[in-house]
This record gives structure tokens, sequence and C-alpha cells, in this order.
């Protein structure tokens, strides 16, 4: 048929048109019959029901985006929906030839023709591959408009067009088909149609890559298709891996099953070496233009990179562009925000494979320069990471130095990590910094001998640098704290952080602010020595200050270390259920899983099994201390290892074993300085020895070392010295104890039972009794027995007395039988010791009896919750008890209520 021109009317050339039943395109190649053709679904396609139902709303709005890399599943899930619509469905699928105007409207009024929608030969078709008559473009829209049903038309890889006019033209028959016609958009990357538009009148239906991609479930389920049966979690990590992406998918399945051990092979499959690297190279990265190919290959050996970054690798300008049109084009470039991106993780896989590969030898340059970049930039994991990637242990030993975050390698999440980094290290590394963290890594390990050479090496290098080293000797001084706490030398740490204070004032701010870790660390050291001198005032003021430190994760482990030795204070200042409390919260965060463990991490479980001791739950001691033996043979942390002694001398003197528990205390805990708390806790093992020997006047010569500066010692030796008949230096010691507040039960118990014992001797049985009576209520809410248990024969008679007998019963002496359903005595027994609470406490203390809840008394009162919260516990306190039921119990008991 020949073909017939028509003109449009008005100004410009005429666009020649043929009738609409010509059967070749406007360049005379037949049209092929695999161009209209919905795509055959392969026998392992899995439909998927969530994405079928979303794309069912491309019905309701005039245009459908289905964007996403090649292998994401666009085509298949368009094909499978397309497949049970009623509606007319024109499929098109392009290739590079349909990007001339009229070469593309000739394909697109053949595929309504293929898909049932024929247009009337009025419409005409273009006889022109580079232009199309308006006319027709008018025509065609007026046509889809009068249908009843809207026609489908599906343009497949829609990508390959790239001429504005052609989406001009398309957006125009669009807008004006109205409901005759439904787009469908199928490309790997943004089109050129006004989406934002669509989108803001709620006319535009989209799924996108992250939507494409398979859940876990999904994969698992696809696997099957494939004969391969493999549990959730395996898939999930094969999704992680592929983030989801179909093809990856599929052809990992096909590969897995020529696999002796797929779930195996799913699992570590080499990228670079399968069909997913076949696929990704030919459609995605030999599509690009050499320049493009360059910059992947090299972006390759980053996590993630932003132009700049790019362009250091590169030594070029045109990193910027290609990022943003790579990501645009979907080509496995994902943006994350702040103009940085990521490659996605198999293609990154094979990128690097392919670049040692055509540039070989280039990878460590690149590490390097990466590094370098990243470092000006201050981002100091990625600094070290790359730096040591390329070899180069000065650049990464600097950066960690230089940026005052060595002490990263003693605490924060990622300490583990900087040990193996650096593990890598060898001794050809040479500068301040490589020694530093030389002498880190030792002293950590409590190397001593090695980690103080390195730091003298660093110390020797750094006097003789002119430059501006105030981080290096910052970094230095921390050290020196760590290495003067090891070898138990006060003077040496009070040095170290007199020089880290001055030296804090040459370091800029910000990386003081950075690395609040650092601070902490040094004053844990400086903490734990005044502790270890038997500087206990000073040690809690420095130790509270770490607690309170601020810092998240980088200061965890040392505040819970602080705690740790808080716990100890409050030990030994006889305050057993605060040093409980304060022991658990350290033993919490140092069972994290991976946590490092620091000197002094086993501090919370030694004063754990100490107050089990005084509790005498020697079973519970036992094991706490048995846990304790994982810590490393070569520790060298006085305070660890003296409570070590401590409490396993305590435990075996509990189990009546006295020359294993001298041995035990005999721990020879190497330090410069004695400490007088590690020294009497040793004599007070042996005294004890002697005088269970039967060896009085030994016992009593051993005690000399013992002072009032460590309460808890000097209570226990006055009853020691009185078991020897010593009453005078055994009242001399109580009297040394310095009180001013600072001690709990556990000295005010051993100390009343010491002069209810010499009461006791000298007849006067009224005090005696008072004396124990107060002891008990003292000991009741601790749970502490131990000083009763030890107390001797004398005392047994006393505690079998009726009122005496009452308050051991139940958790001193076993509670009589039947106790709970005793009739109460109509009246009961005067108290023992006289109990007198404030007219406001004994007002809460009826509020409680009536039910009234802690704000309701508050209100009732006009007083705040924290003051009634207050007044509770001075009314447990005074009346024994730990509950509001007991309080009212034991009130009416005594005729308070």
């Amino acid at each position: 048929m020949s073909a017939v021109a028509i003109h449009e009317s008005g100004p410009g050339p005429a666009v020649p048109l043929v009738p609409a039943l010509s059967r070749t395109d406007p360049v005379g190649d037949p049209f092929l019959r695999t161009r209209f053709a919905l795509p055959a679904r392969p026998r392992t396609f899995m439909r998927r029901q969530r994405l079928v139902d979303h794309l069912g709303q491309a019905l309701s709005t005039p245009l459908t985006l289905l964007n996403g890399p090649a292998g994401a599943g666009k085509t298949l899930l368009a094909a499978d929906w397309a497949s049970g619509l009623a509606s007319p469905v024109a499929w098109l699928t392009f290739d590079v030839g349909d990007r001339r105007p009229g070469v593309f409207w000739a394909y697109v009024l053949q595929a309504l023709r293929a898909g049932g929608a024929p247009v009337s030969e009025a419409v005409g078709t273009p006889a022109d591959a580079s232009g199309v008559d308006h006319r027709l473009l008018s025509a065609l829209a007026g046509e889809l408009s009068d249908r009843e049903r809207p026609v489908v038309l599906v343009l497949d890889e829609y990508d390959g067009v790239t001429d504005a006019e052609v989406a001009e033209q398309l957006e125009f028959v669009l807008h004006h088909a109205g409901r005759g016609l439904r787009l469908v958009v199928i490309t790997r990357n943004e089109p050129l149609l006004p989406l934002h538009r669509y989108r803001a009148a709620g006319e535009l239906t989209e799924i996108r890559s992250a939507e494409l991609a398979f859940t876990p479930e999904e994969a698992a389920a696809l696997l099957e298709l494939h004969g391969l049966s493999l549990p959730v979690q395996a898939a999930r990590t094969l999704v992680e891996r592929t983030r989801g992406w179909a093809a990856g998918l599929s052809l990992s399945a096909l590969a897995a099953r020529e696999s002796s051990d797929p779930e195996l092979y799913l699992k570590e499959f080499e990228a670079d070496r399968s069909t997913v690297a076949d696929f990704l190279l030919a459609e995605v990265l030999k599509r690009q233009t050499q320049e493009t190919q360059d910059l992947l290959l090299r972006v390759s050996v980053l996590e993630r990179f932003c132009p700049d970054l790019a362009n250091a690798l590169t030594g070029r300008v045109d990193a910027e562009p290609i990022l943003a049109g790579l990501h645009r084009e979907n080509a496995f470039v994902e943006r994350l925000g702040h103009s940085w991106y990521q490659l996605h993780p198999l293609f990154g896989e094979i990128l690097r494979a392919h670049l040692r590969v055509r540039l070989p030898g280039l990878e460590p340059e690149l590490h390097r320069r990466a590094a370098q970049w990243l470092h000006l930039h201050g981002f100091l994991p990625e600094t070290l990471a790359h730096s040591a990637a390329a070899g180069d242990w000065d650049l990464t030993a600097g950066a960690l130095v230089d940026d005052l975050a060595i002490g990263l390698l003693f605490t924060g999440p990622n300490a583990n990590d900087l040990a193996r980094l650096f593990s890598g290290m060898g001794p050809e590394a040479r500068s301040p910094a490589t020694f530093l963290v030389r002498a880190a890594q030792d002293l950590s390990r409590h190397d001593l001998d090695h980690g103080l050479a390195s730091l003298r090496r660093a110390e020797e290098q750094l006097a003789d640098d002119d430059h501006d080293a105030a981080a290096a000797r910052l970094s230095c001084a921390l050290l020196d704290a760590l290495a003067a706490r090891l070898t138990g030398c006060p003077p040496e740490v009070e040095r170290a952080a007199e020089s880290a204070a001055h030296l804090r004032q040459e370091v800029p701010v910000g990386l003081l602010d950075r690395h609040p870790e650092l601070t902490a660390l040094l004053m844990t050291h400086v903490g734990a020595t005044l502790l270890w001198a038997g500087r206990f005032e000073d040690a809690r003021s420095v130790l509270t200050g770490v607690v309170a430190a601020p810092g998240g994760a980088a200061t965890e482990l040392p505040r819970e270390e602080a705690m740790g030795h808080l716990a100890l204070l409050d030990y030994m200042n006889g305050w057993l259920g605060r040093a409980e409390r304060r022991a658990l919260a350290a033993v919490s965060g140092a069972d994290r899983p991976g946590a490092p463990r620091p000197s002094g991490a086993g501090i919370g479980r030694l004063v754990l099994a100490a107050v089990a001791v005084d509790r005498d739950e020697l079973g519970r001691a036992q094991t706490l201390i048995d846990e304790t033996a994982g810590l490393p043979s070569e520790t060298r942390d006085p305070v660890l290892a003296a409570g070590h002694a401590l409490a396993a001398a305590r435990l075996l003197l509990a189990k009546g074993k006295v020359r294993a528990a001298v041995e035990a205390a005999d721990a020879a805990v190497p330090a410069a300085v004695a400490s007088p708390w590690a020294t009497s806790h040793e004599a007070l093992v042996t005294s004890a020895a002697h005088l269970a020997e039967g060896r009085p006047d030994e016992a009593a010569a051993v005690l000399r070392a013992v002072s009032g500066d460590q309460p808890v010692c000097a209570v226990e030796a006055a009853a020691i010295q009185l078991a020897a008949r010593r009453p005078a230096a055994a009242f001399d010691l109580l009297d040394s104890v310095h009180a001013e507040g600072r001690t709990g039960p556990a000295v005010t118990v051993r100390a009343a039972l010491v002069r209810a014992r010499a009461a006791h001797a000298a007849g006067d049985g009224a005090t005696a009794h008072k004396l124990v009576a107060q002891a008990l209520l003292d000991a009741r809410r601790e749970r502490l027995r131990r000083p009763f248990l030890d107390a001797g024969a004398w005392i047994r008679p006393l505690l079998a007395t009726g009122p005496l007998h009452d308050l051991a019963a139940g958790w001193l002496t076993p509670a009589p039988a039947g106790q709970g359903d005793r009739i109460r005595p109509q009246s009961p027994a005067a108290p023992l010791v006289a109990v007198e609470l404030s007219a406001r406490e004994h007002d809460v203390l009826e509020r409680v009896a009536r039910m009234m809840s802690t704000e309701e008394i508050a209100a009732d009162l006009c007083l705040s919750v924290n003051t009634v919260k207050t007044h509770l516990k001075s009314v447990y306190r005074k009346l024994a008890v730990n509950r509001r039921g007991e309080a009212v119990r034991r009130a009416r008991d005594l005729r308070m209520l």
C-alpha cells in the first residue's frame, strides 16, 4: 500500500502519515511480534501477592512506574499481573532503535493493535522516523478517551527512550486520553515524565527497588521452587548479601543445585566466580563509559564514598555527576543520603576482584589515598581500616594517637576490633605512635616488661620531636597511669595525672570532647591506685566522678570498673547492701557478650563473694570465686589480686580450713607500695589461724599491723583480741575506728558483739542482751550472719532466750514450726531496744497501715513523694524491716499503732 501524505494545517513542515494498517515501521522494517508479546514466566517464577496487589492500583491511576535495577523482577511481575487482566493490554518492549519519535509512535500503535485495542485509520501512523504529526497524537488521545474500558499500555525497558520530545508527546497523550489509558512504565532509571505532578495529585502508582527486594520468607519459597529446602535463617543470610535482588537469588540458587552442600554454597559462594558476576559485568559494568568503569573499580575498595572521596581515588573531578547518574540508572550504586553512596554488596565483591585483574597492584595505593582523605576529614574508624589495609602502620597508629583515641584500645564497643586490626603491625613500624600502640596492647594484657619498654621508646622519640605532639604526650600520661596502677605505685600515678592535667590545656577542646574515655580511663587508674594505698575517701571522690562520666558506650567499661571499686570500698566500710548493689551493676556490664575485660573487671564478683560469705551463703561465694578463675593468669592488678585473696581466704575460714585460708591470704601481690588494707586482711587471717590452733599470743602479735583506718579489719581484730583475752587491746581497736558516719552494719554489728562479749564475761547480762539485740536489729536487714556464727559459744545461750530468739528466728536461726499459724500473743513482749519514731514518721506509718500509696500519703500530708520515701526508709531502718507490711506488723507488735 502506497503512503498517503496527510498534512497538518498551520505553520511548520508537514509530517506525512500513512494509513493505520501498515505492517512496517517508518524505516521500512517489519514489526517484530516478540516485541508485543507478554514475556513468558519461567518454571521457577514465584508470584508475590503483595506486589501483585500493589500493582493492581495501576487500574485506578493514569501512570504506574516500575523502577529497579537489572534483574529486579520488574518485567515478570508486570507480565504476571497483566496476564490476569480483563482490560486490553498493549505490551511493548523497547530497544535502542525506538528512540526517534516516528519509530516510537509507530510501535505504540502496533502494540495497541496487537493488544486488542486498535485505533481507527483516521489516526494514521507515522511515515517519517524522525517526527510525528501532532494531529496523530490528538486523534490517538481522543479515541482512547472515548473508550468505555481503559487500555493498559505497558512500556518495558523504557530506559532506552532518552528523547525529551518523545517524553513530552507521551505525557500529552496520557493527559488527554483521560480514563481511557493506563500507562505502565518499566525502567531502570527515572523517566523523563513529570512524575512530581502525578505524585502530588495522587495519580501515580510506584513500585521501586526496596519493594521489589525479596524478603527472607519469599527467598526461602523461591529456593524451594529451585529444589532447595533451606531454613529461613539461611535464606535471611543470603538476602542480606544480595539485598533481596531477584536475579542474584535465582542465579545463586541455580549454582547451589550443582553443589554437594547447597546451604554452605549459598553462605560462602565467591561472587566474582559465579554467574552473578557474568550478569553484573554484562548488564551493568560494560554498559558504562571507560571513565565510569574506572571510577567504579576504584571505589570498590570503599564501604561508602562521596564524590570528593571518589575524586581522591581517581585523580579526576567528575565523580559527582557520574555517581548521581549511576544512582538514577539503578546501576547498583545506592544513595545513603548527604551525598554519600555505597555499592550493592555483590557488585562490590565482583568489582574488587575485577580491579585486581585490570589494575593489578593498585589496591594498596587506593586504600592509602582513601585513608589520607578520611583522616583529613575526621573519619577515624574508616581511616584506621583503610590505612591498615594499605599496610601503612605509621599512618594507622598516627591517626589513632593524633585523634586522642588510644583509649579506644581499652574500652568502647570496638575495642576488640581495634586489637585485631593492630595485630598485623610488624616490628618494622617504629614511629612514636606505633610504640604507643604496642605499649597499650601489652599493658592491656598486663605485660609490664614489654609495655614499659615500648612506652619508654615512644617517650624518648617524643622528647626529640619539635612538632606539636600534645595528643601523643597525653596518651603517654594515660599509659603511665596504667603502668603505675599495675605496679601499685601511687606517687607515679599521681605524677601521671598531674602531667595529664597540664597537657589537657594544649590539646584542642574538640578532641577531648570526642574522646571522654581517655579521662575516664585515666581517673579510673588514679582511683584504683588510691584505693590500693588505703586513701579511701580520696579514692571514693575520684571513682564517683568516673561513674558519673558522660560518653555512653565509650566510657561504659571504666564506669563499670569504677563501680566495682566503689563496691569494694563500701564492703570495707561495712555497707554490704550498698556494696552488693554496686557490684551487681559492675558485673552485669562486664558480662556483655564480646565486652573487653579490663583490669579490675572481676572486682564485682569478688565483692559479691565476700558479701555472700558474710551472709553465710558459702555455696554462692564459692561459685563466684570460681568464676573469677577465668581471669588471665598473668593478671597483675594489685587490687584485683588482693581482692581475690581476701574473698578466698574469708571463704576458707568460714569453712574451717584455716591453713588453706592462710595460704590463700598470702597472695604475694607484687606492688611498689604495700596496701594497708591488704596487709590488714592478711594479718586477720593469719591471726585467726593462730587463735584456732591455740596460740593466742601469736594471734595478738600479728594484729599489730591493723589500725582503725580499715574499719572492718579493726573490729574483726578486736574480736580476735578479746578471744585471746586481751580486752584492753580490743577496746583500743574499737575506739580507733574512724566512724564519722562512714561505717555500716558489718562494722557496727561486729563492734556491738565485741562489747557484748566483754559485758557477758564481766557478768553484765543486761548490757550483753541489749547489745546483742541491737546487733540483731542492725544485721537483719543486711542478712549479716557470719559475725554471729563466728562469735563463739558464749552467744548461743543468749540467742536461745525468748526476745533474742524472736529477733533471730527465720533469718539467723530456724523459725519455729508452724510459726505462721501461731496465734499472736495478747500481750507481746516489750522491745529490747526502744524504737522511737519522729512525729512525721509516725504520720507516714499510720497512713501506710491504712493501705495508702506513696503518692496518696504525699498528697495527704502536703509532702513531696521523695520526702515520703525518705521517711519510709527511716521507719524501715528503725524497725529493722524491708517492706511495708512488715513495718506495720512490727509497729503493732511494739504497740506503736
